[in-house]
């Protein structure tokens, strides 16, 4: 599968203008950039050993709260996201379309950053995403922040064993580092 030109330019232009301050996601970013420039087809599921992705972490601001997903897969509790598919024009639309599959709630919104959405941090982790009996593969997420309606409710999709609220200062054991660092963005920027 060959991404369109849409969303591979939109990925080479999110990441472009996105200014980590952090070295470790500029050095991320500049990876990403890398992969993309090497693999048209760097953004879909059949790109391999890597390819990009997207999540977004879904946050009432309001009330102090994340929601996350039990990965049927993974056995984590993680944030909303993530392949790419040939209808996504953008990332942002990527991310944006997996936080509302999984969470049931259509109203969400992507937190923007000059007028536009834009990415809170990235991440690279190893997956099994084509199969058990398969080699880890390479998902390079793009980690938005989706702002959930005030006292939103969640309603469970086929893709999570579980779908909960957890407060920001008590997320649940089986949530990784890359979950918590994401929610302490999360919360930074939406303070």
């Amino acid at each position: 599968m060959t991404a369109t030109p849409t969303l591979h330019a939109d990925a080479v232009r999110a990441l472009t203008a996105w200014l980590p301050a952090e070295e470790e996601q500029a050095r991320l970013r500049d990876d990403y950039l890398a992969h993309l420039a090497e693999q048209p087809q760097g953004l879909y599921r059949s790109c391999l050993p890597a390819h990009v992705t997207a999540s977004a972490a879904v946050v009432d601001p309001s009330a102090g709260r994340v929601l996350l997903t039990l990965h049927p897969k993974v056995g984590r509790w993680l944030q909303m996201g993530g392949h790419c598919e040939p209808g996504d024009a953008t990332l942002a639309a990527a991310a944006l379309r997996e936080a509302v599959e999984e969470s049931g709630i259509p109203e969400l919104t992507l937190l923007e950053d000059g007028g536009a959405p834009a990415p809170a941090k990235l991440d690279r982790h190893l997956v099994r995403c084509t199969g058990k009996d398969r080699p880890e593969n390479v998902h390079l997420d793009v980690q938005y922040i989706a702002l959930a309606p005030a006292g939103a409710q969640a309603l469970i999709s086929e893709e999570s064993l579980d779908l909960r609220w957890f407060d920001y200062d008590r997320l649940p054991d089986l949530a990784d580092r890359s979950v918590r660092d994401l929610v302490a963005r999360a919360r930074q920027l939406t303070g």
